[in-house]
């Protein structure tokens, strides 16, 4: 794909790209795309899918109790428990505000550690990485934000959203789907969004603007960025998934360069069908 090249312009030591549709097909990659990068919080949505994993294994149920009191393993799925950006802390009552946390996803990844007798990072590699063939990635540390992959690796465990091999495809279809609709909150990076629309781990591209993705972004985009300079979406409309992977910290140049690259790239989807 044509579209991939435009990772050359950015103002960024090493970039990597990929795209892969739904059906499991590469359509094109460019750059170093086995070079192993800090993924931030593109971590979470391997963790999220770990934890699904554990849920279908009765482990743990969605409804459950975790973390802050009246918080459910959902809640901390869809940043919704409570509890403030990296701190334990607890700002508003379960449910009622989308309040984007790091510390929700380290009170996930203890809770399913009690729950599997598994340390959190060795059950996301027995449940996730190792199936999936993602012999490249590691989740040493927090679920949030510690993992580090290459674009190879996250192109196997898009192809498995878009066709889920692990998980039942109708609790992929509820991870991306929203949890707690209309709540308002901040997205990192992009500021306050109404609604600030989540899944289970997967953020929900909607309405939002400002946003990450592409102006021709499908509403029913999911995915995550980092503060890595990171980015995995699937948009089901256009039946394709896009990684990009750098080298240097989020910032005004990736509001910049993201949504053009991501619109070229639908674009020559579009163009080729």
């Amino acid at each position: 794909m044509q579209s991939l090249a435009l990772i050359e312009n950015w103002p960024v030591p090493t970039a990597a790209a990929a795209v892969v549709t739904s059906d499991g097909a590469l359509l094109g990659t460019h750059g170093p795309t086995a070079h192993r990068f800090p993924l931030a919080s593109v971590t979470k949505p391997l963790a999220a899918y770990a934890a699904l994993v554990a849920y279908e294994e009765g482990a743990v149920e969605l409804d459950e109790p975790a973390g802050p009191e009246g918080s459910t393993v959902r809640h901390l799925l869809a940043h919704t428990s409570g509890l403030a950006f990296d701190e334990h802390r607890v700002t508003a009552p379960p449910g009622t505000r989308r309040l984007y946390s790091n510390a929700g996803f380290e009170v996930l990844g203890d809770h399913i550690a009690k729950a599997t007798e598994i340390p959190f990072p060795e059950y996301v590699r027995q449940a996730v990485l190792e199936p999936l063939g993602m012999t490249s990635t590691t989740l040493d540390g927090s679920p949030a934000k510690d993992g580090v992959s290459t674009v190879d690796d996250l192109v196997r465990f898009a192809a498995e959203v878009q066709v889920p091999r692990l998980l039942d495809p109708r609790t992929v279809l509820e991870a991306q789907s929203v949890v707690h609709p209309g709540l308002k909150g901040v997205l990192p990076g992009y500021g306050h969004q109404s609604p600030n629309d989540w899944g289970l781990g997967f953020e929900i591209r909607d309405s939002k603007s400002p946003h990450w993705t592409g102006l021709s972004s499908s509403p029913a985009t999911f995915g995550h960025f980092g503060q890595s300079g990171t980015f995995l979406w699937i948009d089901p409309v256009a039946g394709a998934a896009c990684v990009a992977l750098t080298d240097r910290a989020f910032g005004p140049w990736a509001t910049e360069a993201w949504t053009p690259f991501t619109d070229a790239v639908l674009a020559e989807l579009a163009a080729s069908r």
